[in-house]
């Protein structure tokens, strides 16, 4: 350590050309250092007790200086800075996978199959193991199905495999491996659990022997079984096949909207304060206030026409009547173009600067999982498109500029590749507008024509709108899940020729009929004849109100909903009032006691026309 070779700063480690009392880069005292100079250069002249040590490492002290900086280092890097300067771990971030149930199934109760409707999301560590992961399973599953039955229970995996090790190795199951191997995102992993008992089911084959029969599925099966509930091949029960996936599930739409619904806190409430003079202009006030929030429940309070609040609490009925009316209003905003129950975005500077087409994607989303309906207005095309499916089939009958729409009917009608020729030069500022004006070879290429100027007319010309409606329709996952499941979910957007029926909303309701043999049953049974002949009615327009009118005054909706209606609807009985009453909350109809039919029709028929808020529609 003299000063003819150098030192190091044991604190910084910097390089010095001599010893002096402070480190010029960090500032630290080096007087003690003396000491161990002075040592040095009294060993030098005579017989050193380590000669070797001091003159092949100079200096100890750097290197035992570096040593301890390189692992206090890796000791930093483990750790993170949490509140007030504490040190905490690193903690692995969580993933989404699925989990479900699975039982018995078949006539001799050999196959497994998963349960309808149990299927819900888990977040969990990606590094978790076989055993950590069943109990975990175990625990969420069990939270929200009570009537869950003691175990001991196996975890498995879609092809009713036991998970035990990562398939096509021996090595140990971990979750990350697994997603490594399948090649597939977390979110699209499912894996059940079934009863020991029912995935252990015993057979006897002799007098002393017997075997485990278990059911198993292809590699391939699974593979397309993926994360939807995996319906068996030999069953009649109805499948949807999704274009996109050409996958076959029986899952249902309720389940999907349930699904998408589990984020929602219900401890907490979003107000909504609407005239049904104006439920536009109140529900745009709502969802743009600072302390909206999509994952708080919605409460819906009306005032009437002379700005008296209504009194009662919001539990069901209010939002759905809200989000009915809604969903009417919404068709008829300026950003929509097109005919009745077809209709698709325009482009309209105004709604732009007011973000209307972000709007009006979201109050969609949200109606659909807050248990309202869907719009049914939108373009077939439109839907698919936003689906991420191909398929476009658009017509002339959707434009609804006459001009365009018999310019276009003209190119569709020519009859020779020279009147189609003729017919394209005479339009060519439309065609050149949209980029379809070009040279044609056959007269066939004028169906191509006309689609590429609609696919134009339609999508291309809007695309910055479209994007922001897309934007809006991402709220509470919609948007995804309208792109993994098209097949049951576009219906909820577009129009639907298939009107509610007089005997759907007869089984609907239930009726809470007195004890049989009593004389109220007797009145109550002659009641429910009067009903059903007025459902039917309605439904074949011999009544004042339609079968939607009937389903409004009860429920708030006027179609059945993508969620299913909760609670279930129920009749009940009036023995005070001649006029119907509902109450839209517990879905709960009272139908009055009357005499004969003709009376019954037109109580009915008043009561419904003329009730002062709910069935107002």
């Amino acid at each position: 350590m003299d000063s003819g070779r150098g030192m190091f700063c044991p604190f910084c480690g910097k390089h010095m050309t001599s010893l002096t009392r402070f480190c010029f880069a960090c500032g630290r005292c080096l007087e003690f250092l003396k000491d161990v100079n002075q040592t040095e250069t009294l060993e030098k002249p005579g017989t050193s007790r380590q000669p070797d040590t001091v003159q092949n490492n100079p200096c100890p002290s750097y290197k035992q200086f570096m040593e301890y900086r390189s692992s206090k280092s890796q000791e930093r890097q483990s750790f993170n800075y949490g509140p007030k300067g504490k040190y905490k771990p690193k903690e692995r971030k969580h993933v989404q996978i699925n989990v479900g149930l699975m039982g018995p199934h078949g006539t001799d109760g050999t196959d497994l199959k998963p349960l309808r409707g149990k299927t819900l999301p888990l977040f969990t560590d990606p590094e978790i193991a076989a055993p950590d992961l069943l109990k975990q399973a175990v625990q969420k599953l069990r939270t929200f199905n009570k009537d869950m039955p003691e175990g001991p229970y196996v975890l498995l995996y879609p092809d009713c495999s036991e998970v035990v090790h990562v398939p096509g190795s021996e090595s140990s199951f971990k979750l990350a491996e697994y997603k490594k191997e399948i090649g597939k995102a977390y979110s699209r992993i499912t894996f059940f659990i079934c009863l020991e008992k029912h995935y252990k089911r015993e057979y006897d084959t002799s007098d002393s022997d017997s075997e485990i029969v278990i059911t198993t599925r292809s590699r391939a099966e699974l593979n397309r079984a993926d994360t939807l509930v995996f319906e068996p091949q030999n069953q009649s029960t109805p499948k949807y096949k999704l274009e996109d996936e050409r996958e076959e599930t029986d899952i249902a739409l309720s389940d999907i909207v349930a699904n998408l619904s589990l984020p929602i806190d219900h401890k907490k409430v979003s107000q909504f304060n609407i005239s049904r003079a104006n439920v536009w202009d109140g529900a745009v006030r709502g969802f743009k206030r600072t302390t909206y929030s999509e994952t708080c429940d919605m409460l819906v309070k009306f005032t009437d026409d002379t700005g008296v609040l209504e009194e009662g609490i919001d539990t069901g009925g209010p939002r759905r009547e809200f989000l009915t009316l809604l969903m009417k209003h919404l068709k008829d905003r300026p950003i929509f173009d097109g005919p009745e129950g077809h209709r698709f975005w325009v482009y309209n500077a105004n709604a732009v600067r007011e973000d209307e087409y972000y709007m009006a994607g979201k109050m969609i989303a949200v109606s659909v999982v807050h248990g309202g309906p869907g719009p049914h207005f939108l373009s077939e095309d439109l839907v698919h498109y936003l689906a991420g499916q191909p398929s476009f089939h658009a017509t002339n009958n959707l434009i609804t500029d006459e001009e365009i729409g018999k310019a276009l009917q003209e190119i569709e009608n020519a009859a020779s590749l020279d009147a189609l020729r003729e017919c394209m030069m005479r339009h060519s500022t439309m065609l050149q507008t949209a980029g379809c004006l070009r040279h044609v070879a056959t007269v066939d290429e004028k169906k191509q024509i006309v689609s590429d100027y609609l696919q134009w007319y339609i999508i291309d010309r809007n695309s910055s709108v479209i994007d922001r409606f897309r934007d809006g329709l991402s709220t509470l996952e919609f948007l995804t899940a309208l792109q993994q499941h098209p097949t049951l979910l576009a219906p909820v957007l577009c129009h639907s020729e298939r009107r509610l029926t007089a005997f759907e909303l007869e089984c609907l309701f239930k009726p809470d009929l007195s004890p049989s043999g009593s004389n109220r049953r007797l009145k109550e049974s002659q009641t429910m004849a009067y009903w059903a002949d007025y459902l039917l009615d309605c439904e074949e327009s011999h009544a004042a109100v339609s079968v939607e009118d009937v389903l409004m005054f009860a429920t708030g909706l006027s179609s059945l909903p993508p969620s299913g209606l909760e609670p279930l609807p129920q009749i009940e009985f009036l023995d005070d009032s001649a006029f119907p009453m509902a109450n839209t909350c517990s879905n709960s109809l009272r139908l009055p006691l009357l005499d004969s039919y003709t009376l019954f029709k037109s109580q009915m028929d008043f009561g419904i026309q003329n009730s002062p808020g709910f069935g107002c529609f």
